[in-house]
């Protein structure tokens, strides 16, 4: 049994959590962020590091802290109401949104280009994809090796040379901006970020990173939560890297795809006119790399909680979620991004209150009684912010409509910040529950 890691050991666990979450939202996103801004490339590229890096990161802290689980992180809402919280975000983070998106993501970028972009094609493609996905995920005791130590490396050099090449051999200058970045460009960041899944791939992925540890013969609680934080930090100096890269990737080149209505099309266009033929085939392999290993830890994440929660196995569990995965892939990138956005925008502010709440979980003599209406009040005004992304705005209340922020997208932040306040002031003025003396 092992007691303590070593430097390499939490290098490689660094890295395994970075490739985790560098999937196909996190390359393809960035660079329409930049494109959009033009010169405000640099206030937009703050509000996605928010949601792009800085909620990850608390995010893995927070679990590390509880534990490593989502049953642990949604406790203080009961176990009904903490289930279906988990399973929302189970599925969207699985077979509903990102995981096909990384296959559909990698075909467009990594296969495409080079074998035709047809509907027979993407089905080849995504039949070998997934069955590489589901290989890896039937064996998530070697994730840490699989990933931290062999492919993540190859990942990180891909990655230095695009990222490098985007800051030194830009193709143009900054154009204007355009939309809501004009007038806003911190908060429109900050809501491109929730296309990235991040923050929900972190609630995911924390049971992952903790099993890796506890693989390694750990069983100190403690040094689960400390290596799993400094994994996270890894984690977050490497994406902030990357998304600022291709943040200015998409801001400095936007001549070169003017026309371009999703960052495939900027990636691809800058990387053939910068290296040529060669170059696709460096973006493939990025591509390809970032997906497959995505793919793999989210599988493996459905796999771990649904096998506790229904009476199936880990693998029965891996079988049907690849299988689903394979179907949703098929419907295509754009039809995948339309219909998860308006989602992201429902799920997103409960995500966030849930995890500022955890952080600030000892301030409270009862945590449900804090938790339960923040909550619900970020899910009230999630749902009208997802009605808002859908263009149902017949169906949403003037009131609501005109809440500071809401021409934002931010119209859910301060009510939820004066339920959490509320909450708390009744909180300190009540006795601690009998059930929750220590």
């Amino acid at each position: 049994m092992t007691s303590h890691l070593k430097t390499g050991d939490i290098l490689a666990l660094g890295f395994m959590t970075f490739a985790l979450f560098l999937g196909a939202g996190n390359i393809i996103f960035p660079p329409m962020v930049g494109l959009s801004s033009g010169v405000q490339l640099w206030p937009a590229a703050w509000g996605f590091l928010l949601t792009g890096v800085g909620l990850p990161l608390l995010t893995v802290v927070a679990l590390a802290r509880v534990g490593g689980g989502m049953p642990a992180l949604t406790a203080p809402l009961g176990k009904t109401a903490g289930i279906a919280l988990g399973v929302v975000v189970y599925l969207s983070i699985g077979p509903l949104f990102a995981t096909p998106r990384t296959a559909t993501v990698s075909f467009a970028m990594g296969a495409a280009p080079f074998v035709g972009d047809t509907p027979a094609n993407l089905f080849i493609f995504t039949c070998i994809y997934f069955g590489l996905v589901l290989l890896l995920s039937l064996y998530p005791g070697k994730l840490m090796d699989n990933i931290g130590k062999i492919i993540t490396p190859v990942l990180i050099l891909a990655l230095a040379i695009l990222g490098g090449t985007a800051f030194f051999l830009p193709t143009g200058t900054l154009a204007a901006a355009t939309g809501n970045y004009m007038q806003h460009p911190l908060a429109e960041g900050f809501l491109q970020g929730y296309q990235t899944m991040d923050a929900l791939g972190a609630l995911v992925f924390g049971v992952v990173i903790v099993n890796a540890v506890k693989s390694q013969g750990i069983r100190d609680p403690r040094l689960h939560t400390r290596y799993a934080i400094a994994a996270g930090m890894i984690a977050a100096l490497g994406l902030g890297l990357v998304y600022v890269s291709l943040v200015y990737l998409g801001a400095h080149n936007a001549h070169l795809a003017a026309d371009a209505s999703t960052g495939v099309q900027v990636l691809t266009r800058y990387v053939e006119h910068t290296f040529g033929a060669p170059g696709l085939w460096l973006l493939a392999t990025v591509i390809l790399l970032a997906c497959l290993t995505t793919g793999v830890g989210l599988v493996s994440a459905c796999g771990v909680y649904f096998s506790q929660l229904l009476p199936l196995s880990y693998r029965a569990v891996v079988f049907i979620v690849s299988a689903f995965s394979l179907g949703a892939a098929n419907l295509g990138l754009a039809q995948l991004i339309a219909i998860a956005v308006p989602a992201l925008y429902t799920i997103y502010p409960v995500a966030i209150a849930l995890v500022a709440l955890n952080l600030l979980n000892h301030l409270w003599r009862s945590p449900r009684r804090v938790f339960v209406p923040a909550l619900l009040v970020a899910l009230l005004l999630g749902l009208i912010d997802g009605l808002k992304a859908a263009n149902l705005h017949a169906l949403i209340p003037d009131a609501l409509l005109a809440l500071p922020g809401a021409d934002m997208g931010l119209g859910w932040l301060l009510p939820v910040l004066a339920a959490g306040a509320a909450a708390t002031v009744v909180d300190r003025l009540r006795p601690v529950p009998a059930a929750e003396h220590p």
